[in-house]
């Protein structure tokens, strides 16, 4: 069994790591690079099996209403067991003490390619309760199109927060 825990120091070198594992979904040493020096200075959370990060969460707050997923990512050998599910459930307890109403993430909108991994990335935010709110063709690349996907916090109403 798994633990979280938040990344306070190696950040970037945890980001690389992970990412670079990754070509199906970064295959560009740059945007490894920027994402890398991006997280830095955001609350950064790994989860941890077996005294190994297997994943991370870094976090960008869009206070006082939504906390953005900067960035998701597992080591191949651990998609599948649930290290998403619980950065997912920091996530929502982060965006909930800062008083958050929204959790978003943005993610490459479908193409008229197979890209199944990025297919089984939709489908991961789907089951986590994100909803699809909308397209923007030309926000990253004229070639990426970004979804922008939202998640409505439980506990929370407009104007006021509950625990």
């Amino acid at each position: 069994m798994g633990r979280t825990v938040e990344i306070l120091t190696g950040k970037a070198e945890l980001c690389r790591s992970i990412m670079g594992a990754l070509p199906d979904w970064f295959s560009e040493p740059e945007i490894i690079e920027a994402s890398a020096q991006a997280i830095e200075e955001l609350p950064v959370f790994g989860y941890i099996e077996a005294d190994v990060v297997t994943a991370l969460i870094a976090l960008k707050p869009h206070l006082p209403d939504a906390v953005e997923i900067a960035l998701i990512a597992t080591r191949p050998e651990n998609h599948g067991r649930g290290a998403g599910r619980h950065l997912i459930d920091e996530a929502e307890r982060f965006s909930h003490e800062a008083g958050a109403r929204l959790l978003t993430v943005k993610t490459l909108a479908p193409r008229d390619l197979e890209e199944p991994q990025f297919e089984a990335t939709r489908r991961f935010y789907d089951r986590n309760g994100f909803i699809r709110a909308e397209v923007f063709a030309k926000l990253w690349h004229e070639d990426h199109p970004c979804l922008f996907m939202v998640k409505p916090l439980a506990g929370v109403q407009a104007g006021e927060t509950t625990l």
